[in-house]
């Protein structure tokens, strides 16, 4: 590899792939260089740079493109293959001169996914991406083609939600429950961000080294919207990149066995209202799905908080899926080696695939992508005399708006030229939004490092 050192913030470098897409087609080199409508140039490149931007203390995605905005890439053609030419990259990517080996794997996971979802999930033809059986075939292509499907083995891949805000206290709880998989020969799936992404695979690296485990999955799912605020992690040794926010969650549910949810913000509580929307969905209800909420001490009263909420908002029979563990790393793990112990015989028993959950129901209104506009964030009906499953797919979208409007550049910009997010509904659902949100405010979960927070959003009642 080839590196110039601009800077001590920006490097000029030539990266060859390893062991994976070494060779392009004419015609998808011409794809990623086109930087036109329809052209894949932009979305490489703001995805390849979040990847080099790896554990940036930045959230806000504007600031990040606008800070590197002579980054650049393009493919070079040689006669053995590819090469990727990089200009005013992050110089925090290299060491002494050569890009950090992680780094360079996700930078090549990034160019693999955008092709493929781009030619063959969008443009083929073969999926019809309004069908809810068609979206669920497309998920589990690309995850396929990722190489991140393994059939032979227990069910063991516990997935971890929660905040890229947190705390240290929470950030260290995160890394105990996360060392005490590892010893248990868990693996673990997250979304490859910071905080409470980061924590659990740092503590399963090494519960699994104690092991002698050579071979521990660190899975990082995420999506072109969110890549930039939430670069991956270094520790992610698979990592994928899905088209859309619905379609990160779908893959989430159906790879991991059992989920544990640390303390976040607003997108953990999207993540909470998709998971809860889809298990008390009666098609789901016999079937097994570990899911605890967990952090220290000191969190006891965030939880009682999102317990308050999921009551008043969806019901006891979603509190019932669930159980809550404070301050304890080993019941957690022990929890989820219960758990999954019923979900490999459930999935026996109905001869389904151990590493892709396909007799998991996801009804389509948790399928299809919500666009956040102002004036879809407005229609949204936050109503109690809805459907259950209806009232949280709703839900879902006002979390999903609201994480947009924290960190994703397209949010941010809308909010700038149009004001707050306005969302309406009757008061026995916007009273306790109103709670959880000031209490998220509060408690610095909405921005990293407990930054001044200028709420994006205005609840009316």
């Amino acid at each position: 590899m080839e590196t110039t050192i601009l800077s001590s913030d920006m490097v000029d470098a030539r990266v060859t792939p390893k062991g994976s897409l070494e060779h392009l087609s004419r015609q998808e080199i011409e794809q990623l260089h086109d930087t036109g409508q329809g052209g894949l140039y932009p979305l490489f490149r703001q995805c390849a740079l979040a990847v080099l931007n790896s554990d940036s203390d930045i959230d806000d995605a504007r600031i990040i493109f606008d800070k590197y905005r002579d980054f650049d890439l393009k493919i070079v053609r040689q006669a053995w293959g590819i090469k990727l030419e990089i200009k005013n990259a992050p110089a925090t990517a290299f060491v002494d001169g050569q890009m950090i080996k992680g780094l360079k794997e996700h930078l090549f996971a990034v160019l693999r996914d955008v092709v493929f979802i781009s030619n063959e999930i969008m443009e083929s033809g073969r999926f019809d991406l309004t069908r809810s059986a068609s979206i669920t075939n497309a998920v589990f292509y690309i995850l396929r083609n990722a190489g991140v499907l393994e059939s032979q083995g227990r069910p063991n891949l516990v997935v971890c939600w929660g905040g890229h805000s947190i705390g240290r206290l929470e950030y260290d709880y995160s890394k105990k429950v996360g060392y005490e998989f590892g010893l248990r020969h868990l693996d673990v799936c997250t979304g490859c961000g910071p905080g409470a992404m980061k924590g659990p695979m740092k503590g399963a690296t090494i519960g699994h080294a104690k092991q002698r485990i050579v071979g521990g999955r660190y899975l990082g799912i995420t999506e072109p919207g969110i890549i930039a605020a939430e670069s991956p992690n270094p520790i992610v040794s698979q990592l994928v990149i899905m088209p859309d926010i619905e379609k990160r969650l779908e893959a989430f549910v159906r790879l991991g066995h059992g989920i544990v949810i640390f303390p976040g913000g607003a997108g953990t509580a999207e993540e909470i209202l998709y998971l809860l929307g889809i298990l008390i969905d009666p098609a789901n209800i016999e079937l097994p799905f570990p899911v605890v909420f967990s952090g220290p001490a000191g969190s006891g009263e965030y939880f009682d908080q999102i317990h308050h909420f999921i009551g008043a908002t969806l019901g006891p029979v979603a509190q019932s899926r669930y159980q809550i563990i404070i301050d304890d790393p080993a019941a957690v793990a022990r929890a989820m080696v219960k758990g999954l112990s019923k979900v490999r015989d459930y999935r026996r028993q109905n001869n389904d695939s151990y590493c892709y959950n396909w007799l998991l129901k996801i009804p389509a209104e948790f399928q299809q992508p919500f666009e956040v506009t102002h004036e879809n964030m407005h229609s949204l009906s936050l109503s109690g005399d809805r459907p259950v499953h209806e009232r949280a797919a709703d839900l879902r979208r006002a979390f999903s708006g609201i994480v947009a409007g924290n960190v994703k550049e397209y949010g941010i910009r809308a909010i700038e030229r149009h004001g707050p997010f306005e969302l309406r509904g009757e008061p026995a659902i916007m009273e306790p939004l109103d709670q959880l949100l000031k209490a998220f405010v509060a408690q610095g979960r909405m921005k990293l490092n407990g930054a001044q927070y200028t709420p994006c959003y205005r609840l009316v009642a």
